[in-house]
């Protein structure tokens, strides 16, 4: 660990909590029936809809055949109806997403919210908040070097 920079070490914690805020997340989640990745794309559904199955990609942490299957089970289970348009097949919420969404939302995000009101100050959050924003948009300019 001696050759870590200061950045790598930031990295692999960012990395563990994401991945222990998951794993807790997925374990709240189960009193609603849902995954995180399932909540995930739901609210982007709920934001955005009508969406192809291609920008609703774009927006989630699911690969494009892991969105395929995610689809078809949330179709099954009666949270969201693909409708085509001519060559376009979009994704809509059902009522029974957003009345469990209604429910699932509020709690969900209280319960991650606690991650940070348990230990930072208001304005340590912001700080957090405004330098995290900062890294997300230089990660978004940055080419990869096999670009």
């Amino acid at each position: 660990m001696q050759n870590n920079t200061l950045g790598s070490l930031i990295w692999l914690r960012l990395m563990r909590f994401t991945n222990q805020s998951n794993q807790m997340s997925n374990e709240f989640l189960k009193q609603f029936d849902l995954t995180t990745a399932q909540f995930d794309v739901l609210m982007q559904i709920r934001v955005y809809q009508p969406l192809t199955q291609m920008v609703l990609a774009e927006k989630v942490t699911v690969t494009q055949g892991g969105i395929s299957r995610m689809l078809a089970r949330l179709e099954n289970e009666g949270y969201i109806v693909r409708k085509q348009d001519w060559k376009t097949k979009t994704i809509s919420l059902t009522e029974k997403a957003e009345a469990i969404l209604d429910i699932a939302m509020p709690s969900q995000l209280a319960f991650q919210t606690s991650f940070f009101e348990d230990v930072l100050n208001e304005d340590e959050q912001k700080t957090l908040y405004s330098l995290m924003t900062r890294i997300h948009k230089h990660s978004q300019k940055k080419k990869l070097p096999s670009e």
